[in-house]
C-alpha cells in the first residue's frame, strides 16, 4: 500500500506540467486578432519606418512657408560635429525641391561651411509627416560636398533627387565632389 500514494505523487507531478503547457496555449490563441488590422498607405508605412531610428522634428510647413522649431544656431553646431573635420557651418536652411507642379515636394536640411578656406555643404532629405511637420530621421542618407577650388558648389537635382554637383565658377582645374553617406548622426541620442 505505500507504492500507491507514490503513484499517485508521481502523476501529479506528470500532469501538472502539462496542465501548465495547455493553459499556455489558451491563452496564446486569444492573443490573435480576430478581424485583419486595415492595410496602410506604403508611403505612410516608409516614412513611419524611417521615423523608428533617431527622429528629431525640425520644422513645419505653415501655408507652405517653413517655421522653423529648432534654433538655427543648434543646427549649426549639429552640422559642425556631423562633418568631424575643421568644417565650420555658418549658414542653414530648409530648402524645398520640386521639379514640377505634378511632383511631391521634397525637403532637404542643408549645412553650408568653409574647411581650410575651401566650401563644404552638407544635405539631408527631412520626411513630411501628414501634419506638415518636418522631420529628420537618423536613417536618411547625408550627401556632403567638397570644393575643389570652387567657390561655391550647388547640388544637382533630378525628380527631386540629389544626383550630383556643380561649381558655381567654370574655371580650369575646378570641382565639386559629392559623397553619399547611408546615415547620419545629427542629432544623436545621449
Amino acid at each position: 500500500m505505500k507504492l500507491y500514494p507514490r503513484t499517485a505523487l508521481h502523476l501529479a507531478l506528470l500532469i501538472l506540467p502539462l496542465l501548465g503547457m495547455l493553459s499556455a496555449c489558451e491563452t496564446s490563441k486569444r492573443g490573435f486578432p480576430e478581424v485583419s488590422s486595415p492595410t496602410t498607405d506604403p508611403e505612410e508605412e516608409a516614412n513611419r519606418r524611417k521615423r523608428e531610428g533617431v527622429s528629431t522634428q525640425l520644422a513645419r510647413l505653415n501655408e507652405g512657408k517653413i517655421e522653423y522649431i529648432m534654433p538655427r544656431a543648434q543646427l549649426a553646431t549639429a552640422f559642425i560635429r556631423e562633418f568631424n573635420d575643421g568644417t565650420v557651418v555658418d549658414k542653414t536652411m530648409i530648402r524645398k525641391v520640386q521639379e514640377s507642379a505634378k511632383d511631391k515636394p521634397i525637403y532637404y536640411l542643408v549645412g553650408m561651411g568653409l574647411r581650410d578656406g575651401m566650401f563644404r555643404s552638407m544635405a539631408i532629405p527631412l520626411i513630411t509627416s501628414t501634419d506638415q511637420s518636418l522631420y529628420l530621421s537618423s536613417h536618411a542618407e547625408r550627401y556632403v560636398i567638397t570644393s575643389v577650388g570652387c567657390s561655391f558648389c550647388y547640388f544637382s537635382f533630378e525628380k527631386n533627387q540629389i544626383t550630383g554637383t556643380t561649381c558655381g565658377d567654370n574655371s580650369g582645374g575646378s570641382r565639386c565632389d559629392l559623397v553619399v553617406e547611408n546615415s547620419n548622426n545629427l542629432f544623436r541620442r545621449r
